[in-house]
């Protein structure tokens, strides 16, 4: 994988006076199946997330309030989203280190995953993750 294989996805955004409302569907909206859903929040100032690679899973990240930033990178190439609107999510797909970075107040991150958690399914280091993806 490399970093061109992440897209912005656009979620269904559905206007109303009284609030709006946005959507997603697994095999619809994001090319896996939810196994598993968690959240990011409370980050304090300065602090990052992630920081790893997934062997197998697949991601979408919506922050869902406030912004962050999430930085991906195959070994070769780095790119950087900036994630703001809760309609918007990014898909990141398995083989791609990850970090999460400059998370405003009060933000909120809501990750949908295509596995169960899986210790072994994580690369915890950057040599290993170049290592595994082959760069070195």
């Amino acid at each position: 994988m490399d970093v061109n294989s992440v897209r912005l996805i656009q979620l269904p955004k559905i206007i109303d006076e009284r609030g709006n409302i946005s959507f997603i569907e697994e095999d619809n909206h994001i090319p896996f199946k939810i196994e598993r859903i968690y959240w990011i929040y409370d980050v304090p100032g300065g602090q990052s997330r992630g920081g790893h690679a997934f062997i197998k899973q697949q991601e979408l990240i919506v922050a869902l309030s406030g912004s962050f930033d999430v930085m991906v990178d195959d070994g070769s190439a780095k790119q950087t989203y900036s994630l703001n609107r809760s309609y918007y999510g990014l898909f990141i797909p398995a083989g791609l280190w990850r970090e999460m970075q400059n998370f405003s107040t009060n933000s909120l991150a809501i990750v949908l995953s295509s596995t169960h958690f899986d210790e072994k399914d994580y690369i915890f280091e950057f040599d290993e993750f170049l290592k595994y993806n082959k760069k070195l």
